[in-house]
């Protein structure tokens, strides 16, 4: 973890550094500078040295629902990114959308931003956070978003997209009632769409991807694609048979069509060599499932394993190890730092990220993988190294069986290895809670999805539709 000073309204000018935990962590600035790529905004040779970013993110997606990790659906597409890049075993997202949402898109953990759990995603504001998506705007590149912008708010006219960061936008989300799939309830470029009937949500999403990239084929581009499937409710796909179909399954298998055929268009375009990939879950699965048969152990909404060990593909041909599997511990908040590495891009100054950059470790190096990984929901929270995790409540457990089994561990155990894990991660989260400025304040009705709607719905309207 980065400990940088912030300067932002509401924190201190000094650096937080609690009891020195976070300071260990290199700074990910300095890996930007070890690889000796350019920082600020590209110009022509330089801008086309670096590599496109898209980043995909699949709702409510576990390690079961890919055939790469043991799962029991069959993901072809996702398994042919794995096979030519690098596969992530220890990835962690939060338990729900949007505190997860929030860790990704600006890099810092949830005590800091304030989105604790699904009904606090308006804590985070384009003018108090720095989106990822602004950070590649100011270093040259085209940016844009494809799908599902739910718990996060101020995203409703093309002003809003902008102060975020993107430059298009056709968006699921604020200011929107309506369905995600069927008829979808859509936003572009700050007009909500009328000519909807009859069509597939996450058709018109990839439709909107592709035309990107093409207009923007010269690159460099970031395209951050948070697909609305799989999240419920689970309904018909346009590949669904008219009857016995298992939806859930249908799901899951349009969504990888849709991967490969985003994969395809890049083939078509010879952009493959300059495009880095990462396919992501943003949570555990609701149903939580299996991996080789066997039930792993959570799902959505768990401090348990499955509600936040999610899948991680990473492919950027001819430059990721082809086929690797990676056992670095890799949380939410390090996507920031990572695409900021690969694109040049310097971090945002006087501001505490959170994340580690794993770029090196996409270009066949080992780098410095983190040594633990912090979990948040509400003020439920939890410090997992690659063997142990401890509560915030003081419960420790022997992960050696995970994502299957948590073995409890006495508090009064003689275990030296146990007594040496408890006395390291609870220095994490004293710090943690050194800092914590959101304590008891999460929110207490905060539901699954979609409880806070800062605007009506017919305000939202007007206002998008006054926009040029």
């Amino acid at each position: 973890m980065n400990a940088r000073t912030e300067t932002g309204k509401g924190h201190s000018s000094r650096p937080r550094t609690g009891r020195g935990v976070f300071c260990r962590l290199a700074l990910a600035a300095a890996a930007v500078a070890s690889l000796g790529l350019p920082v600020g905004p590209a110009r022509g040779d330089e801008a086309k040295s670096r590599p496109n970013v898209i980043f995909i993110l699949v709702d409510d997606y576990g390690t079961p629902g890919a055939s790469c990790y043991g799962g029991k659906y069959k993901t072809p597409n996702l398994d042919a990114l794995a096979q030519g890049g690098v596969r992530f075993e220890h990835c962690f997202s939060a338990p729900l959308c949007a505190p997860s949402r929030a860790l990704c898109m600006t890099g810092r953990y949830a005590f800091r931003t304030g989105v604790l759990d699904n009904g606090t995603g308006a804590r985070a504001t384009p003018k108090g956070e720095v989106c990822i998506a602004k950070l590649l705007k100011q270093a040259g590149y085209a940016t844009a978003v494809a799908g599902k912008w739910r718990q996060l708010s101020y995203f409703i006219t093309k002003e809003e997209g902008r102060a975020w960061g993107f430059d298009e936008f056709l968006i699921w989300g604020v200011g929107t009632k309506g369905e995600r799939y069927w008829d979808p309830d859509y936003n572009r470029n700050g007009q909500f769409l009328t000519d909807t009937q009859g069509k597939y949500g996450p058709d018109m999403l990839h439709e909107f991807a592709v035309d990107f990239i093409r207009r923007h084929r010269d690159g460099p581009f970031f395209l951050y694609y948070p697909m609305v499937l799989i999240h419920g409710p689970i309904l018909r796909t346009p590949d669904s048979p008219a009857q016995g179909a298992d939806h859930y399954a249908d799901n899951i298998a349009y969504m990888d069509k849709l991967v490969g055929k985003l994969v395809e268009e890049l083939d078509g375009l010879k952009l493959r060599e300059k495009t880095l990939i990462v396919l992501v879950g943003d949570n555990g699965s609701v149903r939580g499932g299996t991996i080789q048969g066997r039930a792993i152990d959570g799902g959505k909404g768990s401090m348990k394993e499955g509600g936040s060990r999610v899948p991680l593909v990473c492919n950027w041909k001819g430059t990721t190890p082809a086929g690797r599997v990676s056992q670095d511990l890799v949380d939410f908040s390090d996507f920031f730092p990572t695409f900021a590495e690969v694109a040049g891009a310097k971090l945002p100054a006087g501001v505490t990220i959170d994340g580690q950059s794993f770029a090196p470790q996409l270009q066949g190096r080992p780098g410095k993988p983190r040594q633990w990984v912090y979990i948040q929901l509400g003020d439920r929270r939890y410090v997992r190294d690659p063997r142990w995790k401890l509560t915030g409540d003081g419960e420790l457990s022997d992960m050696k069986e995970a994502p299957f089994r948590e073995i409890p561990v006495a508090a009064q155990s003689d275990d030296p290895q146990a007594q040496a894990a408890r006395k390291k991660l609870q220095a994490v989260l004293d710090d943690v809670k050194s800092q914590d400025q959101w304590a008891g304040k999460s929110s207490p009705k905060a539901k699954k999805e979609g409880q806070k709607k800062p605007r009506g719905k017919r305000a939202a309207r007007a206002k998008a539709k006054s926009q040029p």
